[in-house]
């Protein structure tokens, strides 16, 4: 896009203050993420939980020249303002317009609960090389993803596809005024988002919705209720069904279980094709045959179709950081490698705490037009100003001298890491960005840590979706606390720290003095409540900027004596636990008169109030719940109205804020809800898993009838078997109580026995003849069986489990 404010202004129906003929090139809605700022309008996104204008400052400091938004919030001359009633209605508009101006454009609109992005990419792959495709980024496909991705169009496109996620009723009709696809596809319609419809026919009727004008519909046939209702209202259509049942247009021969055979395909013209695969689980397949029957309905041959999905890549859409070598921190994004997710990819650099930056890049193996695809790279990298550049490859080597910084040119990979540059690189957020050719995946085991097969993986997104989900149930001025003692419950210390920070967390509570001056030292400047406060850490407490828990009158004096020795002046913030039930720790009742005097005679002020409910989780005990409440309510009103002023007040935490949002007060305390474990259920299926602890298969073993297996001979076999060893044992943290079939793991989707007794750092299962090789993958934890299943087995709670995770145990953490 390029447009001038005046012309923004005439689409939009917005108001113009300040200079018109400024042009933006593009929009960003994301203060932190920004390129080009003279070029860039940062717009301001109003939610019922969040306003996007207290970002604006933000965004005018990294050189942004033009605002949208919904209010001015200041006067600056330099600054041009769009002034619009609402911000994603003006996205929307402008979009809706800069689509009409491709009117040769082939749409293709892709909607349905699950199966969207990955269709979309395969789609992409299989399209860009014969015409000039454009795509939505990732899973842009929101009231706010969807115009953002169709702004990318430009006239030399001639197909462009674009994902459509509704998840409240209205909402597609909104995006249909965005676009109006030509091929109108629905994939798998499943539980996702279905919380907000009345059924799984209002979601259903609510999908359709975009395919009002679509000259071709492509859509899983699977579903009877589908079928019928697109059937019933869009019959003046080509319609085009797929899936497993033989009565679709495109459906899959019954033997696509059998490994040994390829997948057949027939049609109801009686042709057919068939083509290997070695994924078939039913969603991949699923997502294969849509694509047939889009190719097909674009007239690609059978032949040519099988090339296609011959030559698909698997859609990995994620991006993995891992402690390096040399105070390093590795981003690996090797998984696919095109102009959007490089620019992706660079777009998360800035979430980083780290002095310096290095980018490898590699070439980019797709795209005809190579002199344009790598000067639009050479722009997008030097607008983040890179301490030094990798590159390997013979095109891509050609634009170094483009490049503002110092690079490095590698005809391939093993060149680059037997030129031993790699040693020279320390304390750097090293962004590894290759096509899968070039094997980058060397040079991420020169550079990591730690190199044991066993590995806790983090998902950072899923845990920010369920603080999102938590925060659903809070007022928007209420803040929120994130819990990150015991190396945040065994997922990683700072490493969650800073991703919470960088999406604005208000608080930070770590357990003991040393862990939050783990966090300071890694860069953490968001308030932290050091929750155990021991006598001997009051010192590093202040020196450090920590804020402590007060919960005696032993520890106010300890801790004000220690401040009054370092010469402070002002108020230190500290945080004053109650006792209202839980009988651990904190000033009771009759001790706040005291209190009160104490503290207004001291150095101290009163950052917040705060106590525990003992048992949030369980409904039964709810009027013991209510009547912490009550107490609570009644000790924090005397305590604010007796200091003269009025501090936080918390004591909800992630059970808490689910069961009894009503006492939210100032603020509220998450910790197990952000890895996705609620108590209710209702509550527990909008959540996502974000850990899996996994390894691989070490060797398999054929066993005979009556060998005993492992320490002790505690379990001999009941018939001949097969035995897998993996790398995991009671050193990693799985207790040896779960051997001997008390405990599982998931081996391809099943439950296989852990038998003999865990070794320390070993462990072996009983596969019998399921299909398994030596490297495969085992999960400890994460689907089947869960976090919550695998701690039964431990006859424990999640939180004992993740806690109790090795340090040696390689921590990755992936953003989808």
């Amino acid at each position: 896009m390029n447009y001038t404010a005046n012309q923004l202004a005439s689409i939009t129906g917005a108001t113009l203050v300040g200079n018109g003929e400024l042009h933006v090139k593009s929009i960003a809605f994301d203060s932190r993420n920004l390129y080009a700022p003279n070029e860039t309008a940062f717009i301001a996104i109003n939610t019922s939980k969040n306003s996007g204008e207290k970002y604006i400052d933000a965004a005018i400091d990294k050189g942004v020249k033009t605002i949208i938004s919904e209010n001015q919030t200041n006067t600056n001359p330099e600054i041009t303002w769009l002034l619009t009633e609402n911000s994603i209605a003006f996205l929307q508009k402008l979009a809706r317009y800069h689509l009409a101006q491709f009117p040769n454009l082939l749409s293709i609109g892709i909607t349905g609960s699950n199966g969207k992005t990955i269709l979309k990419e395969w789609l992409y792959q299989s399209l860009s090389d014969e015409y000039k495709t454009v795509k939505s980024p990732k899973s842009f496909n929101s009231q706010l993803g969807l115009p953002l991705s169709v702004l990318q169009t430009a006239e030399k496109h001639q197909i462009g596809i674009f994902e459509a996620g509704i998840s409240q009723p209205g909402e597609m009709q909104k995006l249909y005024s965005v676009l109006q696809p030509r091929i109108g596809i629905l994939t798998h319609i499943g539980s996702a988002h279905l919380a907000h419809f009345k059924d799984e026919e209002h979601l259903i009727d609510e999908k359709l919705k975009l395919f009002a004008s679509s000259e071709i519909i492509i859509f899983n046939g699977d579903n009877p209720l589908v079928a019928k209702k697109i059937k019933k209202i869009y019959s003046d259509r080509t319609l085009c069904s797929y899936g497993f049942a033989p009565h679709n247009d495109l459906f899959i021969g019954p033997n696509w279980k059998n490994r040994s055979e390829p997948i057949q395909v027939f049609s109801s013209s009686s042709e057919h094709f068939s083509f290997p695969a070695q994924q078939r689980d039913e969603a991949t397949l699923s997502n294969a045959l849509c694509l047939s029957a889009v190719l097909k309905t674009m007239g690609f041959s059978n032949e040519k179709i099988v090339s296609k999905l011959n030559a698909l890549k698997a859609v990995e859409m994620r991006l993995e950081s891992v402690n390096g070598v040399r105070g390093n921190l590795i981003i690996n994004d090797s998984f696919n490698l095109d102009l959007d997710s490089l620019s992706i990819a660079l777009q998360c650099v800035g979430e980083y705490n780290k002095p310096k930056k290095t980018l490898l890049l590699t070439d980019i193996v797709e795209g005809k037009n190579k002199k344009e695809l790598y000067n639009e790279v050479v722009r997008l990298i030097n607008a983040k100003q890179f301490d030094k550049i990798l590159l390997i490859g013979k095109e891509i080597a050609e634009f170094q001298p483009f490049l503002n910084t110092e690079t490095h040119t590698f005809d391939t990979t093993e060149q680059l890491i037997e030129s031993k540059i790699l040693n020279s690189i320390e304390n750097s957020l090293v962004l590894i960005k290759g096509a899968r050719k070039f094997e980058t995946e060397k040079i991420t085991y020169e550079l990591e840590l730690q190199k044991h097969d066993t590995v806790l993986e983090v998902n950072l997104n899923a845990i920010l979706h369920n603080l999102k989900v938590h925060k659903s149930f809070l007022n928007p001025q209420t803040k929120m606390m994130a819990m990150v003692k015991a190396y945040s419950y065994g997922l990683g210390g700072h490493e969650i720290a800073e991703f919470l920070q960088h999406h604005h967390i208000d608080y930070l509570g770590v357990a003991y003095a040393d862990e939050g001056v783990d966090l300071r030292r890694n860069g953490i400047t968001t308030p932290i409540i050091v929750m155990n406060p021991e006598q001997h850490s009051y010192g590093t407490i202040i020196d450090y900027n920590l804020e402590p828990e007060i919960y005696s009158f032993r520890v106010l004096k300890q801790f004000h004596s220690v401040l009054k020795s370092k010469g402070y002046e002002g108020h230190y913030p500290v945080h004053i636990k109650l006792e209202t039930g839980m009988h651990r720790l904190g000033f009771k009742t009759l001790e706040l008169e005291e209190l009160v005097h104490q503290l207004k005679s001291s150095e101290l002020k009163v950052a917040s109030i705060f106590s525990h409910l003992s048992s949030s989780d369980l409904p039964d005990e709810k009027n013991y719940n209510l009547q912490q409440f009550d107490v609570f309510k009644k000790n924090t009103d005397f305590l604010i109205r007796e200091l003269g002023y009025a501090p936080l007040r918390h004591i909800l935490n992630s059970a808490g804020i689910v069961n009894y949002s009503d006492y939210q007060f100032d603020m509220v305390r998450i910790g197990i809800g952000m890895v996705g474990i609620s108590p209710d259920p209702e509550t527990q299926r909008q959540l996502q898993s974000a850990v899996v602890f996994k390894t691989v298969i070490s060797q398999i073993s054929e066993i005979k009838k009556g060998d005993s297996i492992g320490y002790s001979r505690r379990y001999k076999a009941e018939k001949d078997t097969r035995i897998a060893t993996i790398p995991v044992g009671y050193a990693d943290g799985i207790p040896r109580r779960i051997g001997n079939e008390k405990g599982y793991v998931g081996l391809h989707g099943h439950l296989v026995p852990i038998v003999g007794n865990v070794c320390m750092d070993m462990l072996m299962v009983d596969i019998g003849d399921r299909q398994a090789h030596e490297g495969d993958e085992v999960i400890l934890f994460n689907g089947n069986p869960s976090l919550e299943t695998f701690a039964s087995y431990c006859e424990t709670i999640p939180y004992e489990v993740l806690t109790s995770i090795s340090r040696r145990v390689k921590r990755v953490y992936v953003k989808n």
